[in-house]
């Protein structure tokens, strides 16, 4: 689908600045979406919003459904009643400037578990019916998701293939047996969740409230490790133990020599076609309950897929498989109507995934960083762009833009780029803001990094390294009137 001509800022909620350590749904995410609308902004581009497990990577999440609880606000819930002003004294003294992400879980929490057993107690009696109908509108995947998470628990946090026997199975009696063992740790994070949701809506609501619309993100692919395999083994390629026989992962490329080795299982597609794609529709159902547009991770991956041999220490040994093509995107529109879908079309573009892409007039992204390699036939600079397109300085994955100028790029890159811009490269992020804004592109997307003309210090991901990602975060002292006002004058300029 076309969309109305528009400009945002890319920023996961975990950069919020905050007292606890990592970004949250309360007053600062708040005063985020006001800043948007002051600056003239009508797009508010996130990662996905899901439980992150091993190495912190919202990539890699313990649910394809559910919500992080790292990102509750505490003071929130000393507005519920639940948590009280004591209980937020006791918070560490946190950097500012970079999510120390292990003493944050271990305080966080502990700040949850305090809230639920108060809540059990009788504290925040206001949110009783609220919680009783969400468990009953997304029993669905809670139930199972409570249930994993519990047992991940009560098993050390090792993966669900090292439980017993019974449980790597779902033997209904085993299941069962679960459920009642554990039926209190269950309810926690059935409670997790719903406060996680509850104020989630309540930011996503602000922002609509304020014309503005969040793009969320689908990855393709669900982590190993997650309640989505464990409930639903049937859709995955997994031996009789539970175990991976082939995973996921990209060849070779702009960001890896060795490619890069992701580790996802591998959906059975003849499976997921067989129920309608039934799993894959409640998923895009439950992800636009939360955004208002999804970009699709690795769009590539739905025409055809990379599969590696589950034993391959590199993404360099594998085959192109064919993924589900158009009866996937059919099934979704039938269900849906529309599709508010950004195709992630970077990486290796074949004629099969553009026609893909444009079968369904999905918008694909450009990135400005990977323009000036080169010449000026190049995809990626805008006077190549349709208008059905969403224009990127940068993404998660890249270098900051001045990180990339004094880093990450070539000379000959850099000497194209002045010479492209008619600059000296002295403020490059902000040239390829305005280069991003002034395009045809329907949409065009900044990461607040390059809004602060920040370096690579700032960058948030760097693909093919599993520490030391996801961190980075922001303090309002670095978000001054002029850059407000910078960052409007560029919208109205260009009718964004």
């Amino acid at each position: 689908m076309a969309f109305p001509r528009a400009s945002g800022i890319l920023l996961h909620p975990t950069s919020l600045p905050g007292r606890f350590g990592i970004g949250d749904l309360g007053a600062e995410a708040a005063h985020w979406v006001d800043f948007l609308a002051s600056a003239g902004q009508k797009l508010w581009q996130v990662l996905p919003l899901g439980p992150t497990g091993f190495g912190d990577s919202p990539y890699q999440c313990f649910s394809a459904m559910a919500g992080n609880p790292y990102l509750i606000s505490p003071e929130k819930l000393v507005e519920d009643g639940v948590l009280t002003q004591g209980d937020l004294e006791a918070a560490p003294d946190f950097p500012a400037h970079a999510v120390d992400f292990g003493p944050v879980i271990q305080f966080k929490l502990k700040l949850l578990d305090q809230a639920y057993h108060r809540f059990r107690s009788g504290a925040g009696k206001p949110l009783r019916p609220e919680f009783e109908s969400f468990k009953k509108a997304q029993a669905w995947w809670l139930d199972d998701f409570a249930l994993f998470m519990a047992l991940k628990d009560s098993h050390g946090g090792v993966v669900w293939s090292a439980w017993e026997p019974e449980l790597v199975a779902r033997a209904p009696k085993a299941v069962a047996a679960a459920h009642a063992e554990a039926a209190e740790a269950v309810e926690s994070h059935r409670f997790r969740q719903f406060l996680f949701f509850r104020q989630w809506s309540a930011v996503k609501a602000r922002a609509n409230a304020a014309g503005i619309k969040i793009i969320g993100d689908i990855p393709i692919f669900v982590a190993y490790d997650s309640a989505d395999v464990w409930a639903h083994p049937e859709l995955f390629h997994l031996d009789g133990h539970g175990k991976s026989t082939a995973v996921a992962g990209v060849p070779p490329d702009y960001f890896s020599r060795t490619g890069q080795l992701w580790g996802n299982p591998l959906y059975r597609w003849d499976k997921l076609k067989a129920t309608g794609y039934a799993w894959w529709l409640e998923r895009f159902r439950a992800t636009l309950a939360t955004v208002d547009i999804v970009r699709l991770d690795h769009f590539r991956g739905f025409e055809a897929y990379w599969e590696i041999p589950a034993d391959m220490p590199t993404a360099e040994v594998g085959q192109w498989v064919k993924g589900p093509g158009a009866g996937f995107f059919h099934a979704l529109k039938a269900a849906l109507g529309t599709l508010p879908i950004i195709a992630e079309d970077l990486g290796v573009v074949t004629p099969e995934m553009l026609a893909l892409r444009d079968q369904f007039d999905l918008p694909g992204m450009k990135v400005l960083q990977f323009a000036f390699s080169s010449d000026g036939a190049d995809p990626f600079l805008p006077h190549n762009y349709p208008r059905n397109c969403v224009v990127y300085s940068g993404t998660h994955d890249n270098d900051t833009t001045r990180g990339w100028y004094e880093h990450s790029s070539k000379e000959h890159e850099r000497d194209f780029a002045r010479r492209y811009l008619g600059r000296d490269g002295g403020d490059i992020a902000w040239d390829f803001i305005r280069l991003a804004f002034s395009s045809v592109a329907d949409m065009a997307v900044a990461p607040l990094q390059d809004v602060l003309n920040l370096g690579t210090e700032a960058r948030m991901n760097l693909p093919g390294t599993a520490a030391g990602n996801w961190g980075w975060r922001f303090q309002w002292g670095q978000i001054t009137d002029a850059i407000r006002d910078r960052l409007r004058e560029l919208t109205i300029s260009y009718l964004r």
